[in-house]
C-alpha cells in the first residue's frame, strides 16, 4: 500500500515577514514591561533600605505609600461603579433601541469624550461639579450617615473623593462603551432570531442572548476603564485635597490622596532619598494596574466557553 503524500501549500514571502513582524512586536512589548519593570525596582531599591529619617514625612515607606494605595484603588472603583452599568446601557440603547439616524451621531459623541483633555476633565470637576456637591454631600450626611460612606462631616469645598469617582467615572465612560457597543454589534443574529421566534420580547432576546455573549467584553472595557482611572493623574490633582488619611469616607475633607498625583506633585520638589521613595510609589502602581490585568485576563477566560457558534 503507498502512503498518500500530502503536499503543504508554499509559505509565501509576504505571509513570512508580516508572521516576523508580528512575533517581534509581541516580544518587544514583552521586553518593554520587563524593562519598565527593571528600572522601578532598581530605582526604588534605596528607599527600600533608606533610614525611615530621610523618607518623607519621616513614615516606614510602607505606612506612606499604602494610603496613597488605598485612595488609588477607592478612587477608581467608585469610577467603574459609576461608568460601567451607564455604559453597558448607553451601549444597549445604541445597538438595539436607538434609530439608525441616531445611533451613529450618539456613538460618536460618545467617542469624542475620549479626546478632551484630563486637565479640562479636572477644571470641570472643581469649577463645576465641586461646588455642586456640596448639597449633595450634606444630604447624604444627613439621609445615609450611618454608612461610612457618607459619614461626614460633609465639606463646604466639595473637594471629595466622591467628585474625583464622579469625574474619573465620566473620563473612561467612552472606552467602556465603544468595548461594549462592538461586542454587543457581533451577537451572533441566529441567536437573536431563535430567541424571537419563541416569542421573546426585545428586552428578553437582549436578556438571554447579547447579555450572556458580551459578558466577557463587558468585563474587559469595564477593566480596560479601571486601569485607566488607576493612572490618572492631572484631574485628581487638581480636584482632591488629600490629607494621607485612610478612609472610607467620600464627602469628608479628610480624604487618602492617590499615587499618580502624589508623584505628579511632589517629584519636581523632590531630591534624594525621596526620588526613590516616589518611585517606589511608581513601582506598587505598576503592580496594581498588572493584577487587574491579571485577574481581568482570567475572568475573561473563565467566560471564553460561551461562544457565538455553539
Amino acid at each position: 500500500m503507498s502512503t498518500l503524500q500530502v503536499s503543504r501549500p508554499p509559505v509565501r514571502l509576504g505571509d513570512r515577514a508580516f508572521r516576523g513582524a508580528a512575533t517581534a512586536a509581541g516580544v518587544t512589548i514583552l521586553v518593554v514591561l520587563a524593562g519598565v519593570a527593571l528600572f522601578l525596582i532598581l530605582e526604588a531599591w534605596p528607599a527600600f533600605t533608606a533610614d525611615r529619617a530621610d523618607l518623607p514625612d519621616r513614615k516606614n515607606l510602607l505606612a506612606w505609600i499604602a494610603p496613597l494605595a488605598f485612595g488609588t484603588v477607592l478612587g477608581a472603583t467608585i469610577a467603574v461603579l459609576l461608568a460601567a452599568p451607564m455604559a453597558v446601557a448607553i451601549a444597549l440603547y445604541i445597538t438595539h433601541y436607538a434609530p439608525r439616524r441616531l445611533a451613529g451621531p450618539l456613538g460618536l459623541t460618545i467617542d469624542l469624550l475620549a479626546a478632551v483633555p484630563s486637565i479640562i476633565y479636572g477644571l470641570w470637576g472643581i469649577a463645576v461639579l465641586a461646588p455642586t456637591s456640596v448639597g449633595l454631600s450634606r444630604w447624604l450626611e444627613n439621609n445615609l450617615g450611618f454608612l461610612p460612606f457618607f459619614d461626614g462631616p460633609a465639606t463646604s469645598t466639595g473637594r471629595t473623593m466622591l467628585v474625583v469617582g464622579i469625574v474619573l467615572g465620566v473620563m473612561i465612560l467612552p472606552v467602556v462603551t465603544a468595548v461594549a457597543r462592538e461586542v454587543f454589534k457581533q451577537t451572533p443574529a441566529l441567536h437573536q432570531e431563535a430567541a424571537l421566534a419563541l416569542g421573546a420580547t426585545r428586552w428578553e432576546i437582549i436578556r438571554m442572548t447579547v447579555l450572556p455573549f458580551g459578558r466577557s467584553g463587558i468585563v474587559s472595557g469595564a477593566m480596560l476603564g479601571l486601569g485607566r482611572a488607576l493612572g490618572e493623574t492631572m484631574a485628581v490633582a487638581i480636584i482632591l485635597s488629600a490629607s494621607g488619611a485612610v478612609t472610607f469616607d467620600l464627602i469628608s475633607r479628610e480624604n487618602s490622596g492617590t499615587i499618580a498625583a502624589n508623584i505628579a506633585l511632589d517629584f519636581p520638589e523632590s531630591s534624594g532619598v525621596k526620588v526613590h521613595a516616589l518611585i517606589a510609589s511608581g513601582l506598587v502602581l505598576f503592580a496594581i494596574t498588572l493584577a487587574v490585568n491579571v485577574v481581568a485576563r482570567a475572568i475573561v477566560n473563565r467566560r471564553r466557553e460561551f461562544s457565538g457558534a455553539d
